[in-house]
């Protein structure tokens, strides 16, 4: 009996002293909860894509509770979850038009053709790497899905040796623009559709050599753009997203049919 006494005591002594243990570790080390953080980041998404240029959605909850990020830094989360944030953050949120991705390449299997078979990782990036264009057109879309692997949404699809985006998924983080090895995804404000689906830089004839569908540089969309919206360059045709009014006019006067059509109003 005077064993299982001792027995008990000396149980009763060891739990006290290491609940006085716990007790003053958990005081020495406590970090205080910022609510307003937490509350942050339940409105995030969670893809932990760092498309928004922090390490995760933790760190960018912190950085907007700290007043180092904007409400609406979240590309993924949107306007609704900007609005979300700056209601806990007290601040105002200006709506922002969001933006897509869009491939600047029309160079299917149809109008472009390979110029052997790659032996390869089936990988734009490893691609471009080893040194090899893939199709006759050296300035178009490989065809592997660096993009397509990357992209949080699923929005991304390789239709014919060409990358495709769906417009309803994706929600303009741009992790697909910094995947593409030949700069070829840009990012275009979502009520634009007016955009010029190639990247060769070459001269109109050795163009046409290499790809049916590519901008030859003639320059009769500048002439029909009323608002000043196009311009050529290095041979390329560009449009000033900010200017361009969706009028479709070079859409219908490009003979080599690389423009986008307008929205439909």
């Amino acid at each position: 009996m005077q064993i299982i006494l001792i027995t008990t005591l000396v149980i009763a002594v060891v739990g006290a002293i290491v609940g006085a243990a716990l007790v003053f570790t958990g005081k020495k080390f406590h970090v205080e909860v910022n609510e307003q953080e937490s509350a942050v980041r339940e409105c995030l998404p969670g893809n932990n894509c760092g498309a928004c240029g922090y390490a995760g959605c933790d760190a960018m909850a912190a950085a907007i509770a700290a007043g180092e990020a904007p409400a609406n830094g979240c590309p993924v989360g949107g306007a609704a979850a900007a609005e979300k944030i700056g209601a806990i953050m007290g601040v105002s949120v200006e709506a922002s038009e969001g933006s897509v991705a869009f491939v600047r390449c029309k160079g299917s299997c149809e109008v472009t053709h390979n110029q052997g078979n790659y032996v390869g990782i089936r990988d734009c990036r490893s691609a471009v790497l080893a040194g090899l264009n893939v199709t006759e057109c050296g300035y178009g879309c490989l065809g592997f899905g660096s993009c397509a692997a990357v992209c949080p949404q699923d929005a991304i699809r390789v239709v014919d040796g060409v990358a495709v985006v769906n417009r309803k998924k994706c929600v303009g983080c741009g992790l697909c623009a910094k995947a593409c090895p030949r700069g070829l995804i840009e990012l275009v404000p979502v009520s634009k559709r007016v955009a010029v689906q190639c990247s060769n830089k070459d001269r109109g004839p050795l163009v046409k050599k290499v790809c049916s569908a590519g901008c030859i540089g003639c320059s009769l969309c500048v002439k029909q753009c009323e608002a000043g919206a196009i311009t050529v360059a290095n041979n390329l045709a560009h449009v000033n997203y900010a200017e361009c009014v969706q009028c479709g006019k070079c859409v219908d006067k490009c003979p080599a049919k690389v423009i986008t059509p307008p929205a439909a109003s």
